[in-house]
């Protein structure tokens, strides 16, 4: 289930600890693939973590001092950070709310501030604005790493890519540790080399000093392996975290994917729906609904696309721009003109290798696949190794009558990741099998 959503920013998400950020820093640390928001390392993203204390207590300290901008700022990336943990989207008018006015009460020097509107509008998909809001904060307080962490995370989703990597090294340069060697893993993610992004992810993982630390630089390590085809390795790296950080979503998440790219379908579907219950991010709910459909229990998964159906109209109530992951689901399991329409917006918003395959597949629904070649050619163009975009392509080859090429392609997905997806997995295989020999 190699979603293309895991390269890791996704979509770098930004987690900014209130706690940390209290005592005069910003603690960030990314996240794969999809929607970009702040969030907890693994370990701390269920309902129940300190997060909550925090925000009841600056809601406390704010009702006996109401103009106290920092606390207005801490609470509303507290806001933020609890949208991520719960996929809960009704914090982000809240934290809307509380950031506005605290800018309002100091709107000078309030990088603080500044952060947290780059760490809302990021998880909105508003990465024009995000990339604003780092550059504000950056030019109060060019010395604090992490800020250019949340740079690095703009730039990423609008497609500036040697911005981000520039951003991303001073982050290191400033600040060498957990979360900017994740970022820095990430650079090179993106650009195929699957070693180095896996050498800089053990060095995050060394560098930690936090049990949610290690687990979260091993559900990474897990997420590495696992789009490289290593499934057992994959599975080792989650119970390694799982033994650090127990019951953990994001590492049952994990830990369910790389079950069912073993073939431990029954595992994985437990892990899944573990997952789910807990922390039910969009991205898990499509994940066990896909793996479901995949196994043949058709009325189970549907019940999981009606709970993501839901999931997102209550996401863009709250002002979150669906993209990539919308378009792909609508382009496989719904309305392939709406997946177009998602992807164009997408497009316009975050115009990032995700949402440009995304444009690609829904193109090739419709029948367009002049134009979603050139799309997936977008996609493709840092070398980034993407299992998911590379059967994409191949689809769209096949399609344009260039099975030599489409053979090929095929093969590239498969040699990645032989499980890279429930459902487009066994029908690469298959298309593979029915193409004619080449010439």
């Amino acid at each position: 289930m190699n979603r293309r959503r895991r390269l890791l920013p996704a979509a770098v998400a930004t987690a900014l600890g209130v706690g940390l950020f209290l005592a005069g820093g910003l603690g960030l640390a990314p996240q794969r693939g999809g929607a970009p928001a702040p969030e907890r390392p693994p370990g701390q993203d269920t309902a129940d973590t300190g997060l909550a204390g925090d925000i009841r207590g600056l809601q406390e300290h704010l009702r006996s001092t109401p103009d106290d901008a920092l606390a207005m700022a801490s609470l509303g990336l507290a806001y933020v950070q609890q949208a991520k943990i719960t996929a809960d989207p009704s914090y982000y008018p809240k934290a809307e709310d509380v950031l506005t006015r605290s800018l309002s009460t100091d709107p000078d020097g309030n990088f603080t501030a500044m952060a947290g509107m780059a760490a809302l509008t990021g998880a909105r998909h508003d990465f024009t604005a995000a990339l604003d809001w780092s550059q504000r904060a950056i030019a109060i307080n060019p010395d604090n790493s992490t800020l250019y962490g949340t740079l690095a995370d703009a730039c990423t989703q609008l497609g500036r890519y040697p911005e981000s990597f520039d951003a991303a090294q001073r982050m290191v340069d400033l600040k060498p540790g957990t979360p900017s060697l994740a970022r820095a893993s990430y650079t090179w993610e993106l650009r195929g080399d699957t070693a180095a992004a896996t050498a800089l992810m053990k060095r995050a993982l060394d560098d930690a000093n936090t049990a949610a630390d290690r687990a979260f630089a091993l559900y990474h390590l897990s997420l590495l392996a696992l789009g490289s085809g290593d499934p057992a390795g994959a599975l080792a790296q989650a119970e390694t975290g799982l033994r650090a950080a127990p019951g953990t979503a994001s590492l049952l998440e994990a830990r369910g994917r790389a079950e069912a790219a073993l073939g431990r379908s029954d595992e994985a579907v437990t892990d899944l729906r573990r997952a789910t219950a807990q922390v039910p991010q969009p991205e898990y709910v499509l994940e066990l609904g896909e793996l479901l459909q995949s196994l043949g229990r058709t009325a189970e998964a549907e019940e999981q696309y009606r709970v993501l159906r839901a999931e997102w109209k209550l996401f863009t109530g709250n002002g979150v721009t669906l993209d990539a992951d919308a378009a792909l689901f609508e382009a496989d399991h719904g309305d392939p003109a709406t997946a177009v329409a998602i992807a164009e917006q997408g497009l316009r918003t975050r115009p990032f290798l995700d949402t440009h395959d995304a444009y690609a597949w829904a193109l090739h629904a419709v029948g367009r696949d002049a134009e979603a070649l050139r799309e997936s050619d977008e996609a493709l163009a840092l070398g980034t190794r993407n299992a998911l975009f590379h059967y994409h392509r191949a689809v769209i080859l096949r399609a344009l009558g260039r099975n030599d090429e489409a053979r090929t392609e095929f093969g590239t997905a498969l040699a990645t990741d032989p499980a890279f997806h429930p459902l487009h997995a066994p029908a690469a295989r298959a298309a593979l099998a029915e193409l004619p020999p080449g010439s």
